[in-house]
């Protein structure tokens, strides 16, 4: 199992909308909307990166009123 965090700059306005439509992507195991820099963060899970890489680069930046898109992998130090 893989997971990454997703930050995310919404067009003004959309970031409730942008997070509920996020929530409802399989693999994402939590959608947020936030305040600071980012207007949404989202935790996604996958089985392998490249079922990963697929979520984060395809189906996350399909959402409507996404501008930005900023990708952590999480990591084991």
């Amino acid at each position: 199992m893989v997971e990454a965090f997703v930050l995310i700059q919404t067009e003004v306005g959309k970031a409730a909308s942008v997070a509920a439509a996020l929530a409802d992507l399989e693999g994402v195991v939590r959608s947020s909307a936030v305040t600071g820099p980012y207007d949404v963060i989202v935790d996604a899970q996958a089985e392998d990166i490249d079922s990963l890489g697929k979520l984060v680069a395809s189906k996350v930046p399909s959402v409507s009123g996404i501008v930005r898109t900023v990708t952590c992998p999480v990591v084991s130090l």
